[in-house]
C-alpha cells in the first residue's frame, strides 16, 4: 500500500512539473496584478478564483506542450534532462494528452466563469508560447522579444476578466512585463549557454560569445523600464507611494546589471536573475500597499 501510494505521488508530482511551476507562480502573481489593477481594488472572489483555476490549467498546458516539443533538446542539456519526460517518468504521448487537455480545460473555465476576452487571451497566449515561440528558439535569437509577448499577456487577461474589457492601463502592465522578461531571460541564456549550444537554441549568448550585444540588450531594457514603470501615475492609476516605491526596485534591478559590463561571468549574470525573480513581487507588494493607502 504504501509503496503504490508513493509510486502515485511520483506520478503526480511529475504530472506537476511538467506544468513548470516556478514560471506558473510568475503568471500567477502578474494575472491578479492585472485583475487587482482592473477591479480598481474591488475584488470578486469568485470571479478572480474561477480566473486563477482556469489561467493555472491553461498556462500549466502551454508549459507541458513547450516540454512535449522540447523533448528532445531537454535530453542533452544538464539543467533539462531530468525533466519528467527526458528522465522517462511521464511518456511523450501521456505528455502530449495531458498537456492538450489542461489548456482546453483552463480556456473553457475561463470562457464560462469569466468572459469570452479573457478566454480568448488564454487561448493566444498558449498559441504564441506553443507554436511560435517554442520553435522559434531553435531559429534566432530574438526568440526572446517574440516569447517576451505571451509572457506578457497575462496582466492584460486579468484586467480582461475584472473589466471584460482592455483599457491603457492593461497595456502600460503588459510594458512592463515585456521590458522585465528581456534581462531575465538574456541572464538565464548567459547562465546556460553551453547548453542551450548544445541543444541547438539560437540564444543571444550562445551566437555571440562574448557578450558584448547581450549586455547592451540587458541595459537598453532596463533603460526603457524606468519611463514606462512610471506610466500608471501619470494616468492616475498610482499614487506616490507606487512612484517611489517602483523607482526603487527598478534601480536596483538596473544596478543589478553593471557588474556584467565590466566583467560576463556566470555570478555576474546570476546577480541579475536574482533581482529580476525579486522585481515582480516587490512590484505586487507596492501596488498593493499604494492602493491601500489612497
Amino acid at each position: 500500500m504504501k509503496k503504490m501510494l508513493n509510486k502515485y505521488l511520483v506520478i503526480t508530482n511529475s504530472y506537476i512539473d511538467l506544468m513548470k511551476p516556478n514560471i506558473l507562480i510568475m503568471v500567477l502573481i502578474t494575472t491578479i496584478l492585472g485583475y487587482f489593477l482592473g477591479s480598481d481594488g474591488k475584488i470578486l472572489w469568485s470571479n478572480l478564483t474561477w480566473m486563477l483555476i482556469g489561467t493555472t490549467f491553461s498556462a500549466g498546458g502551454a508549459g507541458v506542450l513547450n516540454q512535449y516539443l522540447e523533448r528532445d533538446q531537454d535530453k542533452i542539456m544538464n539543467r533539462t534532462c531530468n525533466r519528467p519526460i527526458p528522465s522517462g517518468k511521464i511518456s511523450p504521448q501521456n505528455a502530449l494528452i495531458f498537456g492538450i487537455i489542461t489548456v482546453i480545460v483552463g480556456t473553457v473555465i475561463l470562457l464560462v466563469k469569466t468572459n469570452l476576452l479573457t478566454g480568448f487571451l488564454s487561448l493566444l497566449t498558449a498559441f504564441m508560447y506553443v507554436l511560435i515561440y517554442t520553435p522559434m528558439k531553435r531559429v534566432t535569437w530574438l526568440n526572446t522579444s517574440v516569447g517576451s509577448i505571451p509572457g506578457a499577456l497575462p496582466p492584460i487577461g486579468g484586467w480582461a476578466a475584472a473589466t471584460n474589457s482592455i483599457d491603457s492601463g492593461a497595456w502600460i502592465l503588459f510594458a512592463i512585463l515585456y521590458l522585465w522578461q528581456h534581462p531575465h531571460f538574456f541572464a538565464i541564456a548567459w547562465m546556460c549557454k553551453d547548453d542551450y549550444e548544445k541543444a541547438g537554441f539560437k540564444m543571444l549568448p550562445v551566437i555571440e560569445p562574448d557578450g558584448n550585444r547581450t549586455i547592451r540588450q540587458i541595459l537598453w531594457h532596463l533603460s526603457l523600464l524606468f519611463p514606462i514603470s512610471l506610466l500608471p501615475v501619470l494616468i492616475g492609476m498610482n499614487g506616490n507611494i507606487y512612484l517611489y516605491g517602483v523607482l526603487i526596485i527598478t534601480l536596483y534591478y538596473f544596478l543589478s546589471a553593471l557588474p556584467m559590463v565590466y566583467e560576463k561571468s556566470y555570478k555576474n549574470a546570476s546577480k541579475i536573475l536574482q533581482a529580476s525573480v525579486l522585481y515582480l513581487p516587490a512590484l505586487m507588494i507596492i501596488i498593493i500597499i499604494d492602493k491601500g493607502m489612497r
